[in-house]
């Protein structure tokens, strides 16, 4: 300060240098005015409506996405129907009212498949092996929504979420003792069902078993047999979403995916629980494919699947 009040005061503290200190001085203090507002600003912005992300489906909600907390089958283990691991296994449920207290949608859980031991000794460590790994409370977007505007057709239904710890699409029944391996997808399937009906499914005047990616394709393989858990007064149909997958001929010349599945089929015994209707006269390992299954599907049926689906573009290059 005493150095610079010496510059005003000498030679050059000429009535310009004046002018400039206080022109100086007046553009701090706008500085910092401005510099105000522009926090109050954020300070604002930080109070108005969080917006979530769900990863899971690349869907963004204006409030807090509901979650649903994870209901272990407690009656599974003595019919065998566990996890790889021998784990029970569970589902998630958010209870229907209104003019949706009777109908029930059922979504089983995607994930892949294991196809050898290797493969099924390190999913069984796995959320999709273990209900140990499985997450205590999962959200519930799109159509397990509970709101109107996101949901419009389900979202005062019964919905449940069962989730997928075998690796066969819910569809085998085997054992490998050596690796404390269980393939049980068929009774877990099973025992889900029975502990639903006991629930109130059993009361159900329409019903809707959806799912996605494998668990799409255990949609169709189990269409038929949700169909029969119900009186004939009941509307019940299925939805496949993404579980479109085809037996074909890849750019190598193989067929990849139905090595895949061979490897499925036989290891976790799939072949005794395919739908007769194809097995009486296909290859079981045809049979794990939509397209010797759909024609005779008798129950309603819808497919939604991308032209292009990405996973089965990368995965079998065809």
């Amino acid at each position: 300060m005493r150095a610079m009040a010496e510059v005003v005061n000498g030679s050059e503290g000429s009535a310009a240098l004046k002018m400039k200190m206080r022109l100086l001085v007046w553009a701090l203090w706008l500085l910092g005015l401005v510099s105000s507002k522009w926090v109050d600003g954020f300070e604002d912005l930080n109070v108005t409506e969080q917006h979530y992300y769900d990863q899971s489906y690349g869907v963004s909600y204006a409030s807090k996405p509901l979650l649903v907390g994870l209901t272990l089958i407690n009656g599974a283990a003595a019919k065998g129907a566990v996890c790889l691991d021998g784990t029970l296994p569970g589902y998630h449920l958010h209870r229907g009212y209104g003019s949706g207290a009777n109908s029930w949608l059922i979504q089983l859980e995607g994930g892949g498949w294991c196809d050898s031991i290797r493969s099924c000794v390190y999913r069984k460590n796995t959320r999709h092996g273990s209900s140990t790994y499985m997450e205590r409370q999962i959200q519930f977007p799109g159509i397990l929504s509970n709101k109107a505007e996101e949901n419009p057709d389900f979202f005062n239904w019964n919905r449940v979420k069962l989730r997928y710890c075998d690796g066969a699409s819910f569809s085998g029944d085997s054992q490998y003792k050596a690796g404390q391996l269980y393939f049980r997808g068929q009774r877990i399937w099973l025992a889900a069902m029975e502990d639903l009906m006991s629930k109130g499914m059993r009361h159900a005047t329409q019903a809707l078993l959806s799912g996605c990616s494998a668990g799409g394709l255990a949609s169709i393989l189990h269409c038929d047999e949700f169909r029969g858990l119900f009186p004939w007064t009941t509307k019940v149909k299925c939805l496949s979403d993404g579980g479109l997958f085809l037996d074909t001929i890849d750019v190598s010349g193989r067929r990849t995916l139905r090595n895949m599945f061979r490897g499925v089929v036989w290891l976790q015994g799939v072949k005794k629980n395919l739908p007769w209707s194809c097995a009486n006269h296909l290859n079981p390992t045809l049979c794990f494919f939509p397209q010797h299954l759909i024609a005779d599907i008798k129950t309603p049926l819808f497919l939604l699947n991308a032209a292009y689906d990405m996973w089965q573009v990368s995965e079998i290059k065809c």
